[in-house]
């Protein structure tokens, strides 16, 4: 749990270094259960959602230690989970069914869970361990899988992110050559399949449409450093426009925010790339039609944030949300502030206005928490962002040091910000 207040800030300069990338450390965690060997993991983000998935991989019989910044994983001898109370709390502990299936030839995970921002069935994870030879059932809530793993061609229906590294995990140590058609292109796609084929494994074709594996007999320990969170560097590139500022988003890759970046562009901004990363300038002025999509479409995870800029931008802006049923619930909260927000079904219209007004608002979820601070930055008064769920803290790491830092006046009032020492 958390609670932030945020007051009217000037136009924010300087640099925000962007962390390790959450949505790409996570696979690559639950990569470790494919070897007994030791994965290092250079610079895990200290996030709530790598604290619970480390949980869960201890449960799985996998050791860790973290030194120097550096998180080292040892899966000697694995084991499905026991604690379902830890698997429901985040949906990306699903992952660790295609190791655990592809290692010891049989899993058992209950059904997860995370932010309530839609549907979000495991239906084409177990499809494709169908496909690669699983027998599935049903037990108390969880799922059992069995099977020696075999490679197939697989369709996913729609490109799960998700189901795309479970199979990809599992068919590293299949017997024979599978192949993921449809399959997702995100960035973090790349990064994973980049950390297996340092352990051994043979993968071609991440980032497109079609995946190809060759099973391997074993996989060896590795060495890795993830990306940077692209989600993080989108939310402060959002930040930098409201306020008019000046932000260098060290670390930060264009080419994985193309679709952010035309938009901000679109709008007035100034993006540029630099040898030191990514640096967003000046105030948006114009209005945008955003349509999220599948990588490399808009990314729903920087909806929530956009929308605060198109509040504060003149015109009348058009959101149409194709990924999640559920993600405008933080425009109820900005209306609380101010905003002019109609939402009709999948369909947002945002008149931008002159002016927001602190209040007291909730964070729903990951993204429109973050959303939520940033709308104080820009608000007359104080603005209270109560955060009961601790959902900022499952995606970004000591958000307000680093606003606080370039000019931001945000303070974290209630509980602390998950750390290394408590992994």
């Amino acid at each position: 749990m958390a609670r932030f207040t945020v007051r009217e800030s000037p136009p924010l300069r300087g640099t925000v270094r962007i962390g390790t990338s959450k949505n790409a450390v996570l696979p690559i965690m639950a990569a470790a259960l494919l070897t007994q060997e030791e994965v290092r993991i250079k610079s895990p983000p200290r996030l709530s959602d790598v604290r619970t998935l480390l949980q869960v991989l201890q449960e799985c019989g996998c050791e860790s230690d973290l030194e120097e910044g550096e998180l080292r994983l040892r899966a000697g001898h694995v084991r499905s989970p026991e604690s379902c109370e830890r698997m429901r709390r985040m949906r990306a502990s699903v992952l660790v069914m295609g190791p655990l299936l592809a290692r010891e030839g049989q899993a058992r995970v209950s059904m997860p869970g995370g932010c309530a921002i839609g549907q979000r069935p495991i239906d084409q994870h177990l499809k494709g361990m169908e496909a690669l030879g699983a027998r599935i059932s049903m037990d108390h809530g969880g799922v059992v899988l069995q099977g020696r793993l075999r490679g197939a061609a697989i369709y996913l229906d729609m490109p799960s992110v998700g189901a795309t590294e479970n199979l990809m995990m599992a068919a590293c140590l299949a017997e024979g050559t599978t192949r993921i058609e449809n399959a997702a292109k995100e960035p973090e796609i790349v990064d994973l399949a980049a950390c297996l084929s340092s352990m051994g494994a043979r993968i071609a074709g991440a980032g497109t449409s079609t995946v190809t594996i060759e099973g391997v007999k074993r996989l060896h320990g590795a060495q890795y450093t993830p990306i940077t969170d692209r989600i993080e560097a989108g939310t402060m590139a959002c930040a930098a426009a409201l306020t008019g500022g000046d932000l260098l988003l060290a670390g930060a890759r264009s080419d994985h925010l193309r679709s952010l970046l035309f938009k901000l562009t679109e709008a007035g901004v100034h993006a540029a790339d630099t040898p030191q990363g990514l640096r967003v300038s000046g105030r948006a002025g114009r209005a945008m039609e955003v349509r999220t999509m599948a990588y490399p479409g808009f990314p729903t995870d920087l909806q929530a944030p956009l929308m605060v800029l198109c509040c504060r931008t003149p015109g009348t802006s058009v959101f149409l949300e194709t990924i999640f049923e559920n993600r405008y619930m933080h425009a109820a909260e900005l209306a609380r502030m101010g905003a002019r927000i109609r939402v009709e079904d999948r369909v947002a219209i945002v008149e931008g206005v002159r002016e927001l007004t602190g209040a007291a608002v909730r964070a729903t979820d990951l993204r429109a928490g973050a959303a939520l601070l940033l709308a104080g930055l820009c608000a007359r008064g104080e603005t209270l962002v109560e955060d009961d769920g601790g959902h900022i803290d499952r995606g970004y790491e000591r958000i307000e040091e680093k606003l606080r830092a370039v000019g931001a006046d945000i303070n974290r009032v209630c509980e602390s910000a998950p750390g290394y020492s408590e992994f």
